[in-house]
């Protein structure tokens, strides 16, 4: 027997801008004051991806991106370099949850402050 197909209300929401999947990260080192933020939405908006960027209190950035599973794996790559002036210590990374992605913007990516 086969499995009838799903209706709509059987998938997974949809986040505002579309995507069901995304990832956050937190990238630590010396990445505030190195135009991380600037160098990371060229990236993205190369890349095709939406999301935001923004510095946090600890120091550190904060990524959230959702789009094509191997772009995103490219910006996840990119940000583990960072901008010349960067010295990224660590890329903490993890699936982003149902409220992430509900903070995703319709399009493009963003750098919030």
């Amino acid at each position: 027997m086969t499995e009838p197909p799903s209706s709509p209300d059987s998938e997974q929401p949809l986040a505002p801008s579309g995507c069901t999947t995304g990832t956050h990260a937190q990238i630590t080192g010396r990445v505030q004051g190195v135009a991380y933020r600037a160098a990371a939405k060229a990236e993205a908006d190369d890349l095709g991806l939406i999301g935001w960027v923004r510095n946090i209190s600890d120091g550190a950035v904060e990524l959230l991106v959702g789009g094509d599973g191997p772009a995103v794996d490219a910006l996840l790559r990119w940000a583990a370099k960072g901008p010349e002036a960067a010295d990224v210590d660590d890329v903490e990374q993890r699936e982003a949850t149902e409220q992430d992605l509900a903070s995703l913007p319709r399009a493009g990516f963003e750098i919030r402050r």
